[in-house]
């Protein structure tokens, strides 16, 4: 390969693991993972559009959160079965742009997405009665709205300036996708304007949803202590017991890997936190 990124043609991605019994048994674990993921994400859509008593506000953002989880599952785990089973372990550079492009995308809007639904929850929980009115269905449709145009041209800004650097030596990489990380690590001069980039957008679509969400769970701590019956304690931790979680498990994996010290990095750890968040994690939000 020559300096320069217009030279690179493909990407190799070694996967988990070379030993074609073991590369079987990963085929056959992400293919049950993946139609897991597909019938249970299609059945939350379908449910929430078709049945009358899930058309409130959280609904509705359950309903496009799956829609989110079905197309993120659907840009990696299809290419993870393929490298498992076949010979050819490459992917063109455009097929690598187009992977990165859509699972950044996607996984800035659903931060966004939760974020709304905290919002939602909050309404919900402090003021019961106008709920109905607060969380109208026009601004509903402008929180999603929002959250799609938001992690798309957080995505944009992301995919045009990783793939204008500079890829020189080896095009191979240990992995199983391509992430950020992995191909940075494959660029030559990063320039300091490219941190400053990634340092905007983990603020943007990380640092500060993060903010609103705790900030959201805070005033609920606070409406929560003004409730003084049991059952009210329980109807609350039912209705946000799932979001936190979910919450909970999307923010954790990638900042595990984003903020892990170096010296303490691992290959193998970090493989497998980016297949729970990528591959189950979509599987489980359903399920949650």
């Amino acid at each position: 390969m020559k300096n320069g990124n217009h030279t690179v043609t493909e990407f190799i991605l070694l996967g988990f693991s070379q030993d074609p019994v073991i590369q079987l048994i990963l085929f056959v674990l992400f293919l049950i993972v993946y139609l897991m993921t597909v019938v249970e994400n299609i059945t939350l859509i379908v449910l929430t559009y078709t049945d009358s008593w899930l058309h409130t506000p959280m609904y509705f953002f359950i309903g496009n959160l799956s829609f989110l989880d079905l197309w993120y599952s659907t840009v990696y785990t299809p290419k993870i079965m393929m490298t498992c089973v076949s010979e050819d372990k490459s992917i063109s550079f455009d097929g690598c742009v187009a992977q990165f492009f859509f699972s950044a995308g996607l996984g800035y809007s659903e931060s966004y997405l939760l974020t709304a639904m905290a919002y939602d929850r909050y309404i919900a929980i402090s003021d019961p009665l106008r709920y109905a009115q607060a969380m109208s269905r026009r601004l509903c449709i402008c929180l999603v709205g929002i959250s799609y145009i938001g992690g798309f041209v957080n995505s944009i800004i992301l995919t045009s300036n990783t793939f204008t650097l500079n890829f020189c030596g080896d095009n191979i990489t240990n992995d199983f996708f391509y992430d950020g990380p992995p191909l940075v690590k494959l660029a030559c001069n990063v320039k300091a304007s490219y941190q400053e980039v990634l340092y905007f957008l983990m603020t943007s679509g990380v640092i500060i949803p993060t903010l609103f969400i705790l900030a959201s769970y805070l005033f609920i701590i606070a409406a929560i202590l003004r409730i003084h019956s049991t059952q009210g304690h329980l109807k609350v931790f039912s209705t946000c017991s799932s979001h936190l979680i979910s919450v909970t498990l999307f923010f954790g994996s990638p900042l595990s890997i984003y903020f892990c010290p170096s010296s303490s990095y691992s290959l193998e750890r970090d493989k497998i936190v980016s297949s729970f968040y990528s591959v189950l994690f979509p599987m489980l939000n359903p399920m949650i």
